[in-house]
C-alpha cells in the first residue's frame, strides 16, 4: 500500500498561524495532521513547540519525548525538549538532552550556549567553562558565549580573567550594551562606584530601554545613599516592563500613599497566571513592605508569609542541610590533624582582615561602619570567597575524603582570599570582611590566618529573627529565613557552633553586643578599636557620616546617628511572632 505523503502547504499553514500568534489555532491544526500522520517526528517537534508557547510544558515534553523516539537523531527536539526541562528546573535532564543535540549536530551553537548556562546554574563551573571554550573553538565570535565565561570567572572571583572576556566581548561588538553592563556589576562588587555608573551609562547610551541597566544602577545609587537616585533609577526599570525586583528595591524607600497607583499595578501582576514564581516572591514581599508601612498589619503578614512560603519553595530549603554542614564542619576540625593546628608555614601577608560574623540583622553592618570609618581601614562589605573555597572542603569531607584538609589546602585558601582583596587596590591595609554567615568558618579563618580579627555580634534572639523574616536575601545560604520554625532552629545551630569555636579558640574571638553598643556608643568603639588593635580615631564615632558604599539591606539605616530601640520592634508584632517566640524561648 502507497504511503500517504505530508502535504507541505498544510505544514506551512500550521507554521503561519503560530508565528502570526495564533498558537491554539496552530496546535488544533497540526493535531489534525498528527491523526492522519502519528509517526512523524516533524509534526510532533510542531506540536511540542506549540504546547510550549501555551504553557502546556508537560504536553510538550511528551511531544518532543515522542518525536526522538520516532527519530533518534532529531537534533531540533532534543534542543526543544532540553530547554522545556530547563524551564521546569529538570536541570539534569536537560543537560543530557543538549548534550545529545550536540552529539548529533557538534556545530548546534544555541545548545552549546544553553547547556554551558544550565552547568553554571547547577553550579559546575569548571564544566561550564570547558562547555564554554570548546564552543568558542567552533564560534569563537559568539559574544554572548563569551559574557557567559566572564560572568562565570567573576562569580568564581577571578576579576582579571571576568575583565578580559567582557573587553574580548567589546572588541568584537563595541556596542554590546550586556558587556558594559556586566563591567559596570563587577566594578560595583569591587566598590568602585564611580566606575561602575560610567560603564551604566555607556550601557544606556547604546539600549535606552535596558531596564537592567536601570536595576543596577539603582542598586548603585543606594548602596551610595543617595537615595532620590535610586528610586528614579528603579521608577525607570519598572516603567520598562513592570521590574518585579525594582518594585521590591524601591519598597524600601518609597513612602506609599492609600491611592498610590504602583499599589493597584503590583496587585494587578499578582492576579495574572503567567507571572514566574521568582517574580512572585518579590511582589508579595513588596506588598508586604508597602502594608507594613501603611499600618496595615493583616495584609502586612499575609503577603509576608505568601512570599517567604514561596521562596523556601523555591530554594527548596530544609533546615536538615543547615544541621548536617554544622555538625560536618564540628567533625572536622576535631579530627583536625596536629600538624595543621600546630604549624603555619605561610609567608607573611601586609593586609589584616577584620572579619564581622554573627546572625545576619544582628548589627555586623553597623560595626563594619564604625570600623571602616577609621583612617586606616577599608570597609569591603560582604565577601563570600572563604565560603566558596571552604564548601568544596567540607562537601568532600562528607562524601569520606580523607584527605580533607591538608596544610597546602589551607595556603591555597589563604592565598586566593589574599588576592581577592587584593584587588580591591586600596591604600589602607586593614580591611573588614562582614559576611555575617562567616561565623560557621571561623576554623577555617583562624587556620589561614592565626591573628585574625574575628568580631563576633550577639542581638537579642527575638529581634534578629523577626527581621531576618522580614527580609529578602539574595543568598542560597540564607535558606533558613523564611519559616519561623527553620529560624529558631537554625539559630540554635548558630550558638552552638558558636559555643564550640569558643570552646576551640579561646580567646580569639570578640563578643559584642549589639544592645550594649547602642547604649554606651563611645565606651563599646573604643573597646572595639583596641581588640582590632587600631588607634582611637573619631570618625569611628560619626560612621553615619562615611559615604562608603554599604551593600547589604541595612545601607540607609547605618547612615544614620546611633539609635536605641530597634530590638524591641518585635514587640509590636507579638502577638503574630508567638510561634517564633516560643521556639526560641531558651535563647
Amino acid at each position: 500500500m502507497e504511503q500517504k505523503q505530508l502535504p507541505l502547504e498544510k505544514i506551512d499553514s500550521v507554521i503561519e498561524l503560530y508565528s502570526s500568534g495564533q498558537i491554539q489555532e496552530a496546535l488544533d491544526a497540526v493535531e489534525v495532521l498528527i491523526k492522519d500522520f502519528p509517526n512523524n517526528p516533524l509534526l510532533l517537534n510542531i506540536s511540542g513547540v506549540c504546547y510550549s508557547a501555551l504553557s502546556l510544558m508537560d504536553d510538550a515534553v511528551k511531544s518532543y519525548k515522542k518525536a526522538v523516539a520516532i527519530k533518534p537523531d532529531y537534533a531540533d527536539a532534543y534542543y526543544n525538549l532540553g530547554n522545556i526541562l530547563r524551564d521546569l528546573g529538570e536541570l539534569d535532564s536537560a543537560i543530557k538532552s543538549y548534550a545529545k543535540t550536540i552529539e548529533i549536530m557538534p556545530e548546534y551553537n544555541e545548545a552549546q550556549y544553553n547547556l554551558g548556562a544550565t552547568l553554571q546554574q547547577l553550579g559546575q563551573f569548571d564544566e561550564a567553562i570547558e562547555q564554554y571554550e570548546k564552543a568558542l573553538k567552533i564560534n569563537p565570535k559568539n559574544t554572548d558565549l563569551i559574557l557567559n565565561l566572564g560572568f562565570i570567572y567573576q562569580n568564581l572571583g577571578q576579576i582579571d580573567e571576568a575583565i578580559e572576556q567582557y573587553e574580548k566581548a567589546l572588541a568584537i561588538d563595541p556596542d554590546n550594551a550586556k558587556a558594559f553592563n556586566n563591567l559596570a556589576v563587577l566594578f560595583s562588587d569591587l566598590g568602585q562606584e564611580y566606575k561602575a555608573i560610567q560603564h551604566c551609562e555607556k550601557a544606556l547610551a547604546i539600549k535606552p530601554d535596558y531596564a537592567d541597566v536601570y536595576y543596577n544602577l539603582g542598586f548603585i545609587y543606594q548602596d551610595l545613599g543617595q537615595v532620590d537616585l535610586a528610586i528614579k533609577q528603579y521608577e525607570h526599570a519598572i516603567a520598562i516592563n513592570d521590574y518585579a525586583e525594582a518594585y521590591h528595591s524601591l519598597s524600601y524607600l518609597k513612602k506609599y500613599t492609600l491611592n498610590d497607583p504602583q499599589i493597584n499595578r503590583i496587585e494587578s501582576l499578582l492576579s495574572s497566571d503567567n507571572l514566574s514564581q521568582s517574580k512572585r516572591i518579590q511582589l508579595c514581599l513588596t506588598l508586604a513592605r508597602v502594608n507594613k508601612g501603611l499600618g496595615k498589619q493583616d495584609e502586612f503578614y499575609k503577603y509576608l508569609d505568601e512570599g517567604n512560603n514561596l521562596r523556601k519553595k523555591e530554594l527548596n530549603y530544609s533546615i536538615d542541610q543547615s544541621s548536617e554542614v554544622h555538625s560536618t564542619i564540628k567533625r572536622l576540625f576535631n579530627t583536625l590533624p596536629p600538624s595543621i593546628k600546630e604549624s603555619k608555614s605561610f609567608n607573611t601577608s601586609e593586609l589584616r582582615p577584620i572579619f564581622i560574623v554573627g546572625m545576619p540583622r544582628s548589627g555586623t553592618s553597623l560595626v563594619e561602619q564604625i570600623i571602616s570609618s577609621h583612617q586606616e581601614v577599608y570597609g569591603a562589605g560582604e565577601l563570600d570567597t572563604i565560603t566558596k573555597l571552604a564548601s568544596p572542603i567540607i562537601k568532600n569531607f562528607l562524601a569520606g575524603d580523607v584527605n580533607y584538609l591538608t596544610e597546602q589546602a589551607l595556603l591555597f585558601i589563604r592565598e586566593e582570599y589574599l588576592d581577592m582583596l587584593y584587588q580591591f587596590n586600596t591604600s589602607e591595609n586593614v580591611i573588614t570582611d562582614k559576611l555575617p554567615l562567616n561565623f560557621q568558618y571561623i576554623g577555617f579563618i583562624l587556620s589561614i590566618f592565626p591573628d585574625a580579627k574575628i568580631v563576633h555580634l550577639k542581638r537579642d534572639a527575638r529581634a534578629t529573627c523577626w527581621s531576618n523574616y522580614q527580609y529578602y536575601f539574595k543568598s542560597k545560604e540564607n535558606g533558613y529565613s523564611y519559616n519561623f520554625d527553620d529560624l529558631a532552629r537554625f539559630y540554635g545551630l548558630y550558638i552552638d557552633l558558636m559555643d564550640y569555636w569558643h570552646e576551640l579558640y579561646p580567646n580569639k574571638i570578640y563578643d559584642m553586643c549589639y544592645e550594649d553598643l547602642t547604649i554606651n556608643q563611645t565606651e563599646e568603639t573604643r573597646k572595639l578599636l583596641e581588640y582590632c588593635e587600631l588607634d582611637w580615631d573619631e570618625n569611628c564615632l560619626n560612621f553615619h557620616t562615611n559615604k562608603r558604599a554599604v551593600k547589604t539591606v541595612s545601607s540607609l539605616q547605618v547612615r544614620q546617628k546611633m539609635y536605641q530601640g530597634s530590638s524591641e520592634a518585635w514587640k509590636k508584632h507579638e502577638a503574630y511572632l508567638q510561634p517564633l517566640i516560643k521556639a526560641l524561648s531558651s535563647y
